[in-house]
């Protein structure tokens, strides 16, 4: 393939209902995990609406610079359907008609009982040159076209059409096309640390770099690190990620929690049945969060027991038994509540473990002690009782899915220690 010795890929969506709320994008998605698995990288994603200047002006930019350009949708047969005509301005082609695909288009309808509008012969018009992608899933054909060394896709928008054409027609000939190369990642997820922290630790390593090209996600309390090695061979792309890597886990130590973008309650899941452990929870602020992050990994029942919504204070005294006076004497928002509710969890339930969480949430609600975004985490085990107090940022989502994510590392760490205390305890 002319261009770069590794070609690179731009997307295009088209459809105006591509620009409302309702509808999601998730073909780009599809495609580009195809890309990557060739070692094409896609470097620029856009969604435009049904104009035929817009589209065409934005297929003329991406030809300056994509060696492989998709566009998907806009192939039917109505006239707001303007993917063909604007490729075609854009490449400064006509269009010709295909009088074999307007009859195999007719007998479709006809088998179902219907008669074709006279308006589906517009699928019929094919870019001068290009190939047809058959479609055996919809009327709409797809196009191939190679215009100055670019190799152009025309795809149909729904992904029952899409996915079937670009497995069957596009892969094999990418494949015959593409030189050797890969994309290999090595993906970090980290907690306790905010990004900006976490780059000024590990930016004097990966910035030496240009491949491997070093990427960072921030979430609620995560934080992930996908660093993504571009060679010929995975052999050669292994090399470069092993130059970096190590040094990168070695700045941020037991920061990390997964090495291949597990999240953290599929690790907590795999440390509890490691340690043959269970766990129970008890949720004020944060109102069964916690218990729905744990939930959500299949046979997640192998290993947690249940979880109490104590919201108001006195259900955390009737429900798990917290004594009135520690309320008294320390408010709901205190380590010596947290403590209590995770110790009357775990008591409830008999697991092994068990963590709560109580704060506020905000925006109201907050004290002088306990202002807006002041949670406490609470840690029970067979040995003690713990907690932690937090001040966490954000709006009352953000604060929750904070402490939710804090509250679960607090687990981790925890769950580490003991599985080496009884591998210690194990070979004394």
């Amino acid at each position: 393939m002319p261009g770069a010795a590794f070609p690179n890929a731009e997307i295009i969506a088209v459809g105006s209902e591509m620009l409302t709320p309702q509808k999601v994008d998730t073909n780009s998605l599809f495609l580009t995990e195809q890309l990557n698995a060739l070692g094409v990288e896609v470097v620029r994603k856009c969604v435009v609406g049904d104009d035929r200047e817009r589209l065409a002006a934005t297929i003329r930019v991406a030809l300056e610079s994509a060696r492989i350009l998709i566009l998907t949708g806009g192939l039917g047969p109505t006239e707001d359907d303007v993917t063909r005509d604007a490729t075609a301005a854009a490449v400064g082609l006509t269009q010709v008609f295909h009088q074999e695909i307007a009859d195999a288009i007719e007998e479709r309808f006809r088998l179902r009982g219907r008669k074709m509008a006279e308006i589906n012969k517009r699928q019929a018009n094919i870019i001068d040159g290009a190939d047809v992608l058959p479609n055996d899933r919809g009327t709409a054909p797809g196009q191939w076209l190679v215009h100055d060394g670019v190799q152009i896709m025309l795809l149909p928008g729904p992904p029952s059409e899409l996915k079937p054409m670009f497995t069957a027609e596009c892969l094999p000939r990418l494949e015959a096309l593409l030189p050797p190369q890969v994309i290999r990642t090595r993906f970090y997820r980290v907690s306790g640390m905010p990004e900006s922290e976490l780059d000024a630790l590990i930016a004097p390593v990966y910035t030496k770099y240009l491949n491997p090209v070093t990427t960072i996600l921030a979430a609620a309390g995560d934080i992930q690190v996908h660093l993504r090695a571009r060679c010929t061979t995975c052999e050669e792309a292994d090399a470069i990620l092993c130059q970096v890597g190590p040094a990168i886990e070695s700045l941020l130590g037991d920061r990390i929690y997964s090495y291949n973008g597990d999240p953290l309650e599929v690790v907590i899941g795999r440390q509890l049945r490691a340690l043959g452990g269970t766990l129970s929870v008890a949720e004020s602020a944060t109102g069964g969060m916690l218990g729905a992050r744990i939930t959500s990994v299949a046979g997640s029942s192998e290993y947690f027991d249940g979880g109490f919504i104590t919201y108001a204070t006195a259900a955390k005294t009737k429900l798990i038994g917290v004594d009135p006076a520690l309320i008294q004497a320390h408010g709901v928002v205190s380590e010596e509540v947290a403590k209590a509710m995770a110790t009357g969890a775990r008591e409830r339930t008999g697991s092994t473990y068990a963590l709560s969480v109580t704060g506020v949430a905000g925006p109201d609600g907050g004290t002088e002690a306990a202002p807006a975004g002041t949670m406490v985490i609470g840690f029970a085990s067979p040995d003690a009782a713990e907690a932690r107090r937090i001040r966490l940022p954000g709006d009352r989502t953000l604060v929750r899915q904070f402490a939710v994510q804090a509250a679960l590392d607090l687990l981790r760490r925890r769950l580490t220690a003991a599985a080496k205390s009884s591998t210690i305890g194990a070979t004394s």
